[in-house]
């Protein structure tokens, strides 16, 4: 009898460490074109409102939608739907400027909402089934994120979504 709950007990423990072991991703987690979106907090500088007025520049790109002065920092704003080919928006009062770095290169990610930071399993990401993506197109997508409570968080690639050395080249 005392063996077999060891035995028990060896088992639990050794499940603990294997999952433990697991590498999880923390993600910042927010609607963009009606769906769950995701985005590694490590590329995330800070969340900000939308200001009332966002400086629209001449000649950028369709999906830029101008300049905001962010402490004395000029930060493009980039529009992830126009990007991906779904229509502009118009900003609510729960809509925000996730501010990234990327390449060190900082700028903002216009978005409809922030809902939380999650830490994910990679176990749980799905990297071939980006078809769950819905209105956001596979070529932005790095993995889909099937979570135990049934929702889907869309991880997107911030390198295929925004070709940043693209935009300073356009910016010359």
């Amino acid at each position: 009898m005392a063996e077999a709950a060891v035995r028990s007990i060896k088992k639990r423990t050794e499940g603990d460490e294997s999952a433990a072991m697991e590498h999880e991703r923390t993600l910042l987690v927010f609607d963009l074109v009606g769906e769950y979106c995701g985005l590694d907090v490590n590329l995330v500088r800070e969340i900000v409102h939308v200001p009332p007025r966002i400086t629209r520049v001449p000649n950028a790109p369709h999906y830029v939608r101008g300049v905001i002065n962010l402490r004395g920092t000029v930060i493009p704003v980039l529009d992830c739907a126009l990007k991906m080919g779904n229509p502009e928006t118009g900003s609510t009062s729960e809509s925000r400027i996730v501010v990234a770095e990327f390449e060190g290169i900082q700028f903002g990610v216009l978005v409809d909402a922030v809902r939380e930071v999650r830490s994910v399993r990679d176990s749980l990401i799905e990297s071939e089934d980006s078809s769950s993506a819905g209105s956001i197109g596979t070529e932005y997508v790095i993995g889909i994120a099937k979570m135990e409570d049934g929702r889907l968080i869309v991880l997107l690639d911030l390198a295929q979504l925004f070709d940043i050395t693209e935009l300073l080249e356009e910016d010359n």
